[in-house]
């Protein structure tokens, strides 16, 4: 019934990684935004579809 929340995983110490680490980090960040976007557009259209079938 109720969603269970995420672990939150354990906090990076970013002072510990080299700058190619960081910056592999970044790219790799970057790309898991533009995933959740992705996601947030498709559920953004499923929503505005199903929103026009129920209009009256």
């Amino acid at each position: 019934m109720f969603e269970e929340e995420a672990p939150k995983p354990a906090k990076l110490d970013l002072e510990r990684l080299s700058v190619d680490e960081l910056k592999a980090r970044v790219e790799a960040l970057k790309a898991e935004i533009a995933a959740c976007e992705a996601e947030i557009r498709k559920k953004q259209d499923h929503k505005s579809a199903a929103d026009s079938i129920f209009k009256s």
